[in-house]
């Protein structure tokens, strides 16, 4: 890659952290990328468990960027229906030579309308939400439709970015990138899919985040609406 690139990750209040910053590691390891983190304001923002991370750029500011990504997190199901944040991803996306998400932040490109007609993917818990907005659902922790980029729940976002990486460097740079965090996943448990958790477990963590899922069902609802 010889020209520089702007990359923009999307930050929200109620973020899932490993979201925005498992793809923020490797972004900014790219060389000549620089990396921003759009938010309405500078102030502080509180991620979902607690950590505080600050925006480098606010809406207005934000220079023209080579690519959004859009992590996911509970603050998703708010974004859905911010007219300011899906207005700024429209724009966005207007100079990008890609847009891409994580996890349920594919929700959110596609109630700014940016999924339709794509195949995208997201968390296993709302997958079956992207078609209301226009998307062909995928099951795949990392999927490509021309433009599109999007991965699938939280860990993904590392695989994503590798992926990303040597979509616009180059394997050898993505090599080099895997080498320097040293992600040689290695989990105790092969619980990271419904089919390897198995069905017990797979119904105590859908029975924990009913709540989030009822708002997230319903924002998607109200955000399908709205794109007709």
């Amino acid at each position: 890659m010889t020209a520089a690139l702007s990359f923009g990750l999307l930050l929200f209040p109620d973020v899932t952290q490993l979201d925005l910053t498992g793809p923020f590691e490797v972004f900014a390891r790219i060389p000549g990328v620089t990396t921003h983190l759009p938010w309405k304001t500078l102030d502080p923002v509180r991620t979902e468990r607690g950590l505080t991370i600050l925006p480098t750029t606010t809406f207005d500011d934000c220079p023209p960027l080579d690519l959004i990504c859009v992590p996911g997190g509970p603050g998703q199901v708010a974004l859905m229906e911010g007219e300011e944040v899906l207005n700024f991803l429209r724009r966005a996306a207007r100079t990008c030579r890609t847009v891409t998400s994580v996890c349920t932040g594919s929700l959110v490109l596609g109630a700014a309308g940016l999924l339709r007609g794509y195949r995208a993917t997201t968390h296993w818990t709302a997958l079956d939400q992207l078609a209301a907005l226009g998307a062909e659902p995928v099951s795949e922790r990392v999927v490509f439709d021309r433009d599109r980029i999007t991965g699938a729940g939280v860990t993904s976002g590392i695989d994503f970015a590798l992926r990303v990486a040597a979509h616009l460097a180059g394997d050898d740079v993505a090599r080099q990138i895997q080498l320097q965090l040293e992600y040689a996943p290695d989990p105790p448990f092969s619980a990271g899919s419904p089919e390897g958790a198995g069905a017990a477990v797979t119904k105590a963590v859908l029975d924990r985040m009913e709540p989030l899922r009822k708002r997230r069902r319903e924002a998607t609802g109200r955000a399908a609406a709205a794109l007709k």
